[in-house]
């Protein structure tokens, strides 16, 4: 019996070594067919990882702490003999064995983190009001999010101290950014409308690495995860670059088809807000246009669609918007308004059948309805998320008060339909808790 056991043990030990070989020289191949790519960047990948992994980006396009010097940069020398045991490794190498770190590499390249890119642009008083919005992006969202923010050069700090204090959370990395317009036109762009309103035109120019990105304006709040909208990509046909959700949804309120003196999308135009974009295909897209029979792309047609229309245009860079997408409709993805909830949709009576029915996905309090009494609906809901801290307890009792608080607001119209206010808030703060602790 004893010989059996030991012919077994035998087998099974070759059969270990046999496969250890074989893993082994998958991973030289994996290693040759990487070098075309170079042997350097990926051997960073592995050090940057043994530098602390995620958190907030430091510094004006940055990407995650900085690569201190570790066990991996040995493996930057394609010199050395990787698949040596580590005890036959000379003294001053590290001893991880290399196999290791070259497949947990491969790893990283087939298997890359998948952020979900969020822009904003701030300006004068609006760092409360960002601050609060980004907060609400990353109480609900589940994959990690990147912020690219652009502010004034005086708010960069307030910025830095206030995101770095989150970065205990790692769920999210940042990078901040200057206002910047073309030199040539900086003044004319820069007081179009509100003061860097038109930065986010500037957007598929300026990041020029990013495949997609939701652009929001400083007084949005999530009331679900940005993986929801985000998922809207996946819906985009073939000709799609953008999506954007209607200004109005009853006409007869409507201010584009009422007053306005150019060209608009649809019949009530959109509202640029919230704004998702695969901008990989808006910078190679050429756009049919009223000022020459030949198609322009995006860095091109922006400086003479201002030229034609900036005496008849109000809303400075959506009118623009409205513009470019009147010409080719077929680049355009629109979605409910529930997806960009405004006082336009109860100010009057109920005018959003989609929020009626699934509650608000994301609040846009614009006209400052945030901090006067006009809407106090708009309002309490922007008061209760501002105060609210990142502690499970804290967002878990939120809904008790602010009910409270919304009862209060009955005697608006917006008010009388508050229901729709909490109804996916509630949900979305359920799903949070149905979510292992890990993960929220």
């Amino acid at each position: 019996m004893r010989r059996y056991l030991r012919i077994v043990v035998l087998c099974l030990a070759c059969g270990f070594c046999s496969l250890l070989y074989a893993f082994s020289q998958l991973a030289v191949s994996l290693e040759e067919g990487a070098g075309g790519r170079g042997g350097k960047p990926q051997a960073a990948a592995a050090s940057w990882l043994t530098g602390g992994g995620r958190g907030g980006s430091r510094g004006v396009g940055s990407v995650g702490p900085a690569a201190h010097p570790g066990p991996s940069d040995r493996c930057k020398d394609f010199s050395l003999c990787y698949w040596n045991p580590y005890w036959m490794l000379p003294s001053d190498v590290c001893g991880m064995n290399c196999f290791w770190e070259a497949a947990f590499r491969y790893s990283l390249n087939v298997q890359p983190i998948q952020r979900m890119h969020l822009a904003v642009v701030a300006c004068g008083e609006r760092l409360e009001e960002t601050v609060t919005m980004l907060k609400s992006a990353i109480i609900f969202s589940i994959r990690p999010l990147q912020f690219h923010i652009f502010a004034e050069d005086q708010l960069h700090d307030s910025f830095k101290g206030i995101l770095d204090s989150w970065s205990f959370l790692q769920t999210f990395n940042y990078s901040l950014y200057p206002i910047t317009f073309p030199s040539e036109n900086a003044a004319e762009w820069k007081k179009l409308f509100k003061p860097c309103a038109s930065q986010r035109l500037f957007l598929p120019l300026i990041l020029k690495e990013v495949d997609s990105l939701l652009y929001v304006d400083t007084d949005i709040l999530f009331l679900r995860p940005v993986d929801d909208i985000w998922s809207l990509l996946k819906k985009f046909n073939s000709t799609q670059i953008a999506a954007m959700a209607p200004e109005h949804e009853e006409p007869r309120i409507g201010w584009y088809n009422r007053f306005a003196r150019h060209p608009y999308y649809g019949k009530t135009g959109v509202n640029s807000g919230v704004m998702l974009m695969n901008m990989t295909r808006m910078r190679r897209k050429y756009f049919k246009n009223d000022m020459t029979t030949v198609r322009l792309r995006w860095g091109d047609i922006l400086m003479p669609l201002l030229k034609k229309y900036k005496l008849n245009i109000t809303w400075g860079d959506q009118d623009l918007l409205n513009i470019i997408f009147f010409h080719n409709p077929e680049s355009l993805f629109v979605f409910p308004c529930q997806w960009n909830y405004r006082p336009d949709h109860c100010i009057y009576g109920s005018n959003c059948q989609e929020a009626e029915e699934e509650g608000i996905f994301i609040l846009h309090g614009n006209r400052g309805v945030y901090h006067d009494d006009k809407q106090p609906a708009f309002r309490a809901i922007y008061e209760a998320l501002r105060n609210c801290s990142f502690k499970d307890d804290n967002i878990r009792s939120l809904l008790k008060p602010l009910e409270l608080e919304l009862q209060k607001t009955i005697h608006t119209y917006c008010g009388k339909i508050y229901k729709i206010f909490i109804k996916q808030l509630t949900k979305s703060i359920q799903d949070r808790y149905d979510r292992p602790p890990k993960e929220r």
